[in-house]
């Protein structure tokens, strides 16, 4: 599997590693959480709602997302349209951003009063899409359990909803209920898309950022191709040498002994079953001699495929 035709969702990625590295780098992290209290109801830094979807707090919670942004968000985009699914990403931040500020302004006494950083509620909704649209491949059972491809997803997603509890449940469940909405007709956010002026920015400016997303190409070829390969312009295609670039000597008598030796097995030499004429050396000798610059395999296979020595040399000469 590769990016072809899921540019944004590379970005989601690029986006989230870059961003949790420099927090990293830079020590503010701390910035990056979403607190009730005293960083939104004392402090006001409302700032936080938006910021503490951009970067993750540690290195395993950006890991598990990478690989579920991969192994999701590209099916996902590559039903809906890049076009559509960037629409769909910033819809279900606002409505997860709003939805989550609720959620600590209710359950902050039942303990919820903080928010790990990271974009934990985008990917729970893109999830949600997958569990809808995407069917499993294939089905199995361990110990009468039954499940499918989908149970791995399933579990990773499961190790970033319940990493840091309470507070990592939180956004799970919002992004989850963020999917649903969106797929509902509640609030009829589906049809809203991106306006033309920011899709054209983003192809030109944002696109070239994100790189290539074209698959590989393999090769359809089941054998190799040949080096080097020889050919007669008079013979047309049928007398084809191919040499690893010998000497000059060399690839002249190089051919004839390879053909003789091949003819020798497949039993070509027979003149009476095959119909093949066997030139003498006498003739090989004198054709050389009248046309230096041919090469021995080229005049060993015209004199082959001619019912006469005369006939090849008017053939030849005219």
């Amino acid at each position: 599997m590769s990016f072809e035709h899921a540019p944004v969702t590379k970005g989601l990625m690029m986006g989230s590693a870059l961003t949790s590295i420099i927090g990293g780098i830079f020590d503010v992290k701390h910035y990056l959480h979403l607190q009730l209290v005293p960083h939104v109801s004392r402090n006001h830094q409302y700032w936080r709602l938006l910021l503490h979807h951009t970067a993750f707090s540690n290195s395993s919670d950006l890991l598990i997302a990478e690989i579920l942004l991969y192994g999701v968000g590209v099916h996902i985009e590559r039903q809906f349209g890049s076009v559509k699914f960037a629409s769909f990403t910033v819809a279900s931040v606002l409505l997860a951003t709003i939805l989550e500020f609720l959620t600590l302004i209710l359950f902050h006494n039942m303990g919820i009063n903080q928010i790990p950083s990271g974009p934990s509620a985008l990917l729970f909704s893109i999830l949600y899409q997958w569990y809808r649209l995407i069917p499993p491949a294939y089905h199995f059972r361990i110990f009468g359990i039954a499940g499918s491809n989908k149970a791995f997803v399933y579990v990773l997603a499961s190790q970033l909803a319940l990493g840091h509890l309470p507070g990592s449940f939180a956004p799970a469940v919002v992004g989850l209920l963020t999917g649903f909405i969106y797929r509902s007709e509640l609030v009829n956010i589906k049809s809203w898309r991106l306006s033309p002026p920011i899709i054209r920015f983003s192809t030109r400016f944002l696109l070239p950022l994100v790189g290539s997303t074209r698959a590989p190409r393999r090769s359809t070829r089941a054998r190799p191709e040949t080096t080097h390969q020889t050919s007669s312009p008079d013979i047309g295609n049928e007398e084809i040498i191919a040499t690893a670039s010998p000497s000059a000597g060399t690839e002249e008598t190089g051919g004839s002994v390879m053909r003789e030796w091949v003819n020798e097995l497949t039993g070509r030499n027979e003149q009476g079953t095959t119909g093949v004429r066997v030139p003498t050396d006498a003739e090989i000798t004198q054709l050389t001699t009248m046309f230096p610059n041919m090469q021995r395999a080229v005049i060993v296979g015209a004199l082959q495929r001619s019912h006469t020595f005369l006939e090849y040399i008017y053939l030849f000469a005219y």
